[in-house]
C-alpha cells in the first residue's frame, strides 16, 4: 500500500512539473493568450519595426485589442508591413493611428492604437495610414552624441563671443 502511495505522488509531481515547463514554454513563446475570438485582419506600412516580433500585442488604452499576425516586408515602398489581427469585438474608427511601442525600458514591442473621431470603422482588410515607426536607441544615442559634438565644435573654448554692437541713438529719422 505504501509503495502505491509514493509511486501516486510521484506521478502527480511528475505531472505538475510537465504541466510547469509548458506554461513557461507558451509565455516564453508568447502563446500563452491564445484566444479563439473571431478576428478581422489589419494591414499597417512602417518605416522601421525596431524588434516587433509576430504574436506581439495590439494595445488601445492599456487592453490587449489584437495581435501581430504577420511581418513582411513591401518591396514597392521598402517598408514593413505588418498585419494584425484584432478582435471582431473592438471596432476603430477610419482615422485610427498605429505606433510601434516598447512596455518599460528594455521590454518587449507592442503595436499601440489611437482612435480617431471618424463616425466609419475599420473593415477587414483595411491599411491604417497614420503609423509611427519604432525608437530605436542606438539612433537616439546616435543624435545625441552627434548634437554634442556640434555644440561643442560651433564654441571653441578660450574662444570669446563677440561683443554686441552698440545701437545708435536717433539713427533713424536723424537722416532726413
Amino acid at each position: 500500500m505504501k509503495k502505491n502511495a509514493l509511486d501516486f505522488w510521484v506521478g502527480l509531481f511528475v505531472v505538475l512539473g510537465f504541466i510547469a515547463l509548458l506554461f513557461l514554454a507558451l509565455k516564453a513563446g508568447n502563446m500563452s493568450s491564445l484566444s479563439f475570438q473571431p478576428t478581422y485582419p489589419l494591414k499597417l506600412k512602417f518605416d522601421n519595426i525596431g524588434g516587433l516580433k509576430p504574436r506581439a500585442p495590439v494595445k488601445s488604452a492599456g487592453v490587449t485589442v489584437g495581435r501581430v499576425a504577420s511581418i513582411g516586408f513591401d518591396t514597392n515602398t521598402y517598408q514593413a508591413l505588418v498585419t494584425i489581427n484584432m478582435d471582431q469585438q473592438y471596432q476603430f474608427p477610419k482615422d485610427t493611428s498605429a505606433k510601434i511601442l516598447t512596455s518599460g525600458l528594455l521590454g518587449e514591442q507592442y503595436i499601440g492604437l489611437e482612435p480617431g473621431g471618424d463616425s466609419e470603422m475599420l473593415k477587414a482588410g483595411d491599411t491604417i495610414a497614420m503609423t509611427q515607426s519604432a525608437i530605436v536607441l542606438e539612433n537616439l544615442i546616435g543624435q545625441f552624441l552627434y548634437s554634442k559634438a556640434a555644440d561643442s565644435g560651433a564654441a571653441k573654448p578660450g574662444a570669446s563671443a563677440p561683443a554686441p554692437a552698440p545701437a545708435e541713438a536717433g539713427s533713424g529719422a536723424a537722416g532726413k
